[in-house]
């Protein structure tokens, strides 16, 4: 059995990003960098918005037109940025209201960088208004938003890619070629994630008034209006249910999605949780520091596993999930994979994560806070090419809204089964909670007045 290795040179040297996806046996893209400049808008200019849009400028001829940000500071530092880095070094005009950006600008491609509780509005109106876009997961905050956002991608006939790169990193696809569909882990009938990171802000910053650059009431927009404790950026707002899913909804989705795309699960067939905040109480955070969630199949279930402290159960993937076949076992992460086979006459092999500094050095050097995650980029860029091709043949992507819908809407309904203390099945063709009214009124959360939830059967 041959060592599954990437030769780096290969990712480092080539053409393009099609070149990597070539070398894994993937379909190179049918379009080149010169076929159209694609006018670009970006709603959201904080950490990953700048990220996604600087991968999408370093692969395609993009013209960024227009950025929006409720943060003047953040968005006037964005534009200068993109004025250094786009091709004619024109700056965005900038919005603080994303509608109106949508509806000055003729835009092709609108990237969505917000948190959680925006996406579902954004990305409808975004689609509405003609434009294609690359949303953040996870995609909403309850089951009906992403509902909605299906139904609007289909009726107008737009590409929606979600940001679950981890279906265009390349060490992942190798995995996925040469080790699970070449059926070296034989039967698979048990899949474990986990993240033991300790990410979850807690602090008690005072209540203080609203800087003058921030409007904290778009800020909040359908959420419920928490008093201000400082800027909510990066990870302060995450530690609230109150604008996301938690831990589960921020890391499950990224690693649940990329197993189902591994082994071709669809929806689960029941979702149960445990869980709360059992170590770190001393804060304002709101979200489990503890969780477990089980998301049955037929033969199989895919168990999660959370904790904010302590310490990993393996060092080397705090952050993974791991496939338990008949004839082997896949360590797999987003910084490196590892397959041990069962028995004496396999061989062990690792596959590392591919990194792009020599072809793209301005990934060292981009100026943001935090820092762009290098091992991040190539598969964005790669989920860039992969949207574009989409867009180009007016066919799916393979992170598409639906598969984001099924991964963001699984981990919404483990929260939920934690919260309600039993398990839950939910129908997507009849849109409930099987058998449970109290869960079913559960999947649409209350927007704020002055906004309107969107309707699946409306959009």
């Amino acid at each position: 059995m041959r060592q599954f290795s990437i030769n780096r040179r290969q990712f480092l040297q080539g053409t393009s990003a099609t070149l990597a996806l070539s070398t894994l046996g993937v379909k190179a893209m049918p379009f080149t960098a010169a076929d159209k400049t694609y006018r670009v808008g970006l709603i959201g200019t904080g950490w990953y918005g700048k990220s996604d849009l600087f991968r999408l400028i370093q692969v395609a001829p993009v013209e960024v037109i227009a950025l929006c940000d409720v943060d003047k500071n953040m968005l006037e530092n964005a534009a200068e940025l993109v004025a250094t880095r786009q091709h004619n070094k024109q700056k965005p005009k900038q919005y603080g209201d994303y509608k109106k950006m949508l509806a000055e600008n003729k835009l092709d491609i609108v990237l969505i960088g917000t948190p959680d509780h925006w996406h579902a509005l954004q990305c409808i109106d975004a689609v509405k208004s003609g434009a294609h876009v690359y949303v953040q997961k996870p995609i909403s905050v309850d089951v009906m938003e992403g509902e909605a956002m299906v139904a609007a991608a289909r009726k107008y006939n737009k590409v929606v890619q979600v940001g679950t790169q981890r279906k265009s990193t390349p060490h992942l696809i190798d995995a996925k070629k040469n080790i699970v569909d070449a059926g070296l882990l034989g039967n698979i009938r048990h899949v474990e994630m986990c993240c033991y990171i300790h990410m979850r802000a807690n602090g008690n910053p005072a209540e203080q008034p609203v800087p003058a650059f921030l409007d904290y009431e778009t800020w909040t927009g359908p959420a419920p209006l928490r008093p201000y404790d400082g800027l909510p950026h990066v990870r302060w707002w995450r530690t609230f249910m109150e604008y996301g899913n938690g831990i589960t909804g921020d890391m499950c989705v990224h690693m649940f999605d990329t197993v189902r795309w591994m082994l071709k699960l669809g929806w689960p067939k029941r979702i149960s949780s445990e869980g709360g905040i059992y170590v770190q109480k001393d804060g304002k955070s709101n979200i489990a520091d503890t969780q477990s969630a089980v998301f049955e199949y037929d033969g199989l279930n895919c168990v999660w596993q959370h904790r904010t402290w302590g310490t990993p159960n393996n060092p080397d993937y705090p952050w993974s999930f791991t496939l338990y076949g008949d004839k082997g076992t896949l360590w797999a992460s987003t910084m490196q994979c590892d397959f041990i086979p069962d028995g004496k006459d396999g061989k062990k092999s690792h596959i590392d994560v591919v990194y792009e500094k020599e072809k793209y050095p301005e990934d060292l050097t981009e100026p943001t806070n935090p820092k762009i995650e290098l091992n991040a980029a190539p598969a964005t860029r790669l989920h860039m090419l992969n949207f574009l091709e989409a867009i180009e043949k007016n066919g799916k992507p393979v992170a598409d809204i639906e598969e984001g819908h099924i991964s963001t809407s699984s981990c919404i309904l483990a929260n939920m089964s934690m919260k309600l203390g039993r398990p839950l099945v939910y129908d997507p063709q009849k849109r409930v909670v099987v058998g449970d009214a109290e869960a079913t009124k559960m999947l649409e959360r209350p927007y704020r007045k002055g906004y309107t939830h969107p309707d699946p059967r409306k959009v």
